[in-house]
């Protein structure tokens, strides 16, 4: 997909006409702004003299890191400790419809730019705080990272192995709190919209994850359990998880009992349910692991390129554990356009596609992840300009 060259709002596009402040760094907060930059919102990225600290990672078996979360947006440099330039950025707020930051709480404030400082500037500004444990309670001002996050909201306790909690490979607390922030964004936009009131939003790394405890949290808040972790198991039902083939691992998950007749019948084990251990779910879960042996020894005997072919046709969810090399050849993935190839600071770079699909108003790339503080000389002459006309 070709780039516009860019980061201006694009007609027709569902945020077109929204100009975003982005005060945000490393992941979740840049995550947040470049899926609204996506939907057609001008972002302006309001970068410190030395960049966003990202920047200095995104080389060598990095490169692309910055372009991952920075893309559709303009770079802008404020130092912010300077009195000229904190008065520039409040010039800014006052033309701008959503401001994002994901400073620690109590940050913003010390900074001069408290909620009640960005109201009164602006009373329909949106506000977006992302943060790592919340704005109230006693860890409020406490320092937060995705590991950290993955640690304290119980997600890893219920990751990994009997013996060792594992954090999930990607940032997924970082991700999953930008997600967020961002569908709370456009919410306040709706909401403006509809009343002409800005208002502050704000979601945590620690909360978001928590969010997606589901049935472990069901668990636990209605019947006291604490949940195990399984590895590749799954504490419902069984036979679930991951299994080996004759050149790889397969994915299975027969998660009712229909679909469990379907799956053994297709590998040959139907028979299974009639011996006492197998014969109900529980009975299942109780003998899990001789269950799974015999599963196993199964599929060893076929590629799981075979064992794909005749369990998607029997209606068995399965699927082979992929590395990134056939993740993105995957011709289902190329369909999906979900590889971009775009620019980070000026050189060719590719990142991943738009997952949101509008069919009538889609996600498009306008420009690649700019290069620090490419936009500041124009834009900020603008924006001096109108204070002077002021």
């Amino acid at each position: 997909m070709a780039e516009d060259n860019s980061a201006g709002p694009v007609p027709g596009q569902p945020l077109s006409g929204i100009r975003v402040i982005d005060l945000t760094r490393i992941v979740s907060g840049p995550f947040c702004t470049m899926l609204l930059g996506d939907l057609g919102a001008e972002v302006i990225k309001i970068e410190p003299p030395a960049g966003d600290p990202i920047r200095a990672q995104s080389v060598g078996t990095l490169r692309g890191y910055f372009a991952s979360c920075n893309r559709n947006k303009l770079s802008v440099v404020l130092d912010l400790y300077e009195q000229e330039d904190l008065a520039r950025l409040k010039a800014l707020v006052r033309t701008a419809d959503v401001l994002v930051e994901n400073f620690r709480t109590g940050v913003m404030a010390r900074m001069g730019l408290g909620s009640d400082v960005l109201a009164a500037l602006n009373p329909a500004l949106i506000h977006c705080s992302i943060n790592g444990f919340g704005s109230t309670g006693p860890d409020a001002e406490r320092p937060a990272f995705d590991f950290i996050a993955q640690a304290m909201s119980g997600f890893m306790s219920v990751t990994g192995t009997p013996d060792q909690p594992m954090r999930a490979g990607p940032p997924i607390a970082d991700l999953v709190a930008g997600l967020y922030g961002a569908l709370a964004t456009v919410s306040a936009v709706l909401h403006r919209v509809r009343t002409g009131e800005g208002q502050r939003v704000e979601t945590s790394l620690t909360t978001s994850l928590m969010s997606l405890l589901s049935y472990h949290a069901a668990s636990y808040l209605n019947a006291g359990v604490i949940p195990e972790r399984l590895g590749n198991e799954h504490f419902v039902v069984a036979p679930y998880g991951l299994f080996s083939s004759a050149d790889g691992f397969l994915a299975i998950a027969p998660s009712n009992e229909p679909t469990l007749r379907r799956f053994l019948a297709a590998i040959g084990l139907e028979a299974i349910l009639e011996e006492p251990d197998f014969s109900s779910n529980e009975r299942r879960k109780a003998h899990r692991a001789a269950l799974n042996r015999r599963v196993e020894d199964c599929l060893r005997t076929r590629s799981s390129a075979e064992w794909i072919g005749l369990l998607t046709a029997a209606g068995v969810p399965a699927g082979e554990v992929r590395s990134l090399d056939s993740v993105f050849a995957d011709p289902q993935n190329v369909a999906q356009h979900m590889v971009l190839d775009t620019s980070e600071a000026g050189a060719p770079v590719r990142t991943i596609g738009f997952p949101m699909k509008l069919h009538g108003t889609p996600c498009r790339l306008r420009s690649g992840a700019p290069s620090l503080g490419v936009d500041s000389d124009a834009f900020l002459s603008a924006l001096d300009q109108r204070a002077t006309d002021n």
